[in-house]
Parts: C-alpha cells; sequence; structure tokens
C-alpha cells in the first residue's frame, strides 16, 4: 500500500508540470489547446534519443523545454495569424506532431534501460518536488509582471486589452509555447523515469492534466495566482492518489485507466455545479420563509 502511494505521489509530481502548463492555456488563455497529446511524446522523444546518444539528462530536458516551445508556438500561430480555429489549431498540430516525434524516434519504442538519466542516483520524488516547485514559483512571479498580467488580461477579455494598445496575438503565441513547453517537459522527465519513450505515450495527456487542474480548484480553491498554481500541483498527486486507490478494486483492471480517468473528470465537472445547485435552492429556500414570515407580521400588524 504504501509503495503504491509513494509511486502516486511521484508520479503527480512529475505530470504537475503538465498541469501547470494546461492551467496556462485552458484556465488563464481560455484556450482550447489539445496540441498537448503530441508535445508530451515530443518531450519524450526528443530527451529519449538524445539520452540513448549520450548527451547530458539535464541538457536533454532543455532540449525537450525548447521542442515543447516550437509546438506550442506553431499551435499559436496557426491560431493568431492563420486565423485558424483555436480547438482545430491544436488538432492539426497534435496530428502533425505523431509524424514528427516518429521522425525524431526513428522507431515507435526507444528503451532507457542502463542509460544514465535525471534519476539515476537521485530519487525521482526528490527531483520532481524541487523542479515543480521551482517552475511553480517561477511561473507565480512571470504571471505577476507586465507580461505576465498582459498574458491574464488577454485571457479575460481580449477586446478590452487590445483597446489598450496590447497585441494579444503576442501573448497567445506566448502562453500556447510556455505550455506546451511544460508539457514536453513532463514527457522528458516522464520517460526518464519509466525507462522508455513510446510513440503513443502522450495520449489522454489532455484529459489528464484538466483532470489534475480541475481536481484541485475543486479542492484546494483558485483565489489567487499562488493559491491557482499550488492548486494545479496538488491536484495532480491527488489524481494519481485517486487513480492507484481505484486500481487496488479487484474488479478493475490497469485497462481501466483511462475510464477511470474520465470517470473522475466528470465528478470533478459536476460537483461543483451540484453543489452551487444546491447552496442557490437553499438561499431561495431561506428568503421565502423570510418573507413569508415578514408577510404574515405585516398582516398581524394590519389586523390589530
Amino acid at each position: 500500500m504504501m509503495d503504491s502511494m509513494s509511486g502516486a505521489v511521484e508520479l503527480g509530481l512529475l505530470y504537475a508540470l503538465m498541469a501547470l502548463g494546461v492551467y496556462i492555456t485552458f484556465r488563464i488563455l481560455d484556450f482550447p489547446d489539445l496540441t498537448v497529446d503530441g508535445s508530451f511524446t515530443t518531450g519524450g522523444a526528443i530527451a529519449a534519443i538524445m539520452i540513448s546518444h549520450g548527451y547530458s539528462p539535464l541538457l536533454a530536458c532543455l532540449a525537450a523545454f525548447a521542442g515543447g516551445l516550437a509546438a506550442g508556438a506553431c499551435t499559436g500561430l496557426l491560431h493568431t495569424k492563420g486565423k485558424i480555429n483555436g480547438l482545430l489549431s491544436g488538432i492539426l498540430m497534435m496530428i502533425a506532431l505523431y509524424s514528427i516525434n516518429m521522425r525524431i524516434m526513428g522507431k515507435p519504442n526507444i528503451s532507457l534501460l542502463g542509460a544514465d538519466t535525471m534519476f539515476t542516483s537521485i530519487s525521482p520524488i526528490a527531483v520532481g518536488f524541487i523542479v515543480v516547485i521551482l517552475f511553480k514559483l517561477l511561473m507565480d512571479g512571470f504571471l505577476h509582471t507586465d507580461l505576465g498580467l498582459s498574458l491574464r488580461a488577454t485571457g479575460d477579455n481580449a477586446r478590452m486589452i487590445r483597446s489598450f494598445g496590447a497585441n494579444t496575438d503576442n501573448t497567445t503565441i506566448l502562453g500556447v509555447s510556455l505550455s506546451n513547453g511544460l508539457v514536453a517537459l513532463s514527457g522528458a522527465m516522464i520517460a526518464q523515469q519509466s525507462g522508455f519513450a513510446d510513440i503513443s505515450m502522450g495520449i489522454g495527456m489532455i484529459v489528464i492534466g484538466l483532470a489534475s487542474v480541475i481536481i484541485g480548484e475543486a479542492i484546494f480553491g483558485s483565489q489567487s495566482v499562488f493559491r491557482a498554481t499550488l492548486a494545479a500541483v496538488l491536484g495532480s498527486i491527488v489524481y494519481r492518489i485517486v487513480v492507484a486507490l481505484a486500481l487496488r478494486v479487484e474488479w478493475l483492471n490497469a485497462s481501466d485507466l483511462k475510464l477511470i480517468t474520465a470517470i473522475i473528470v466528470i465528478i470533478a465537472l459536476v460537483l461543483p455545479s451540484v453543489q452551487r445547485s444546491i447552496r442557490q435552492k437553499a438561499t431561495a429556500k431561506r428568503r421565502s420563509a423570510e418573507l413569508i414570515a415578514h408577510a404574515v407580521q405585516m398582516n398581524k400588524g394590519g389586523g390589530r
């Protein structure tokens, strides 16, 4: 039990970078970016091919981050300059990245067994914790700069920020690039932790990222930037723990992972709406009772 929980925390920390990336596009920019499924594999592919050819794991991670930035920039350019719908831009780039990733890898699967990785001499939990906290704090700092505030304003009200002379195309491209850079870095670290990179390793990553962000916000709140990014990180860990617990149920198999993910996301999306509806009904009943009591009191006063 303890081993499965520590493994869940380990995976949660490594996937937290992806959750931070998804938070940028879906929460800050309000951009439905499906490039994630492709850029995650891009990060893993770049890291795996470089490490297998003897390059430093750190350099491989930096190259993976750069590859994600490039993929995100292409999606941003398709949307802003090509005037293609945001959802379609992400889908087109995700499809293109499948072939690009196959070109990078040269084959569907690359093994890293026996190769030196970031986790050869250091615990994955320790490395994941340090890297995630570093990028979380960097993101918090960036989002409070003038450029970061422009990025947040673009997602809130693009028309208004354009009226002040800001270039929303540039901020959109920057946000999508940073998002996919973090996703690719997460893919690079997962490839090193699992000991291989696979052409299909990115399938469903966008759902996992959304689940992490939604669960984190539902449990920990998102009243400030610091709290929202922390919620994304903790949501990733909570999601992995929930999955680990679900897979311990006798009638569930490892092949049911995608189904479990979908159910978790559905619950996380529906629960806040149900809670809000219950609160609204309770408030309406209370007001109705107050009005009735007030009317009764007025009638009694009139009777006198």
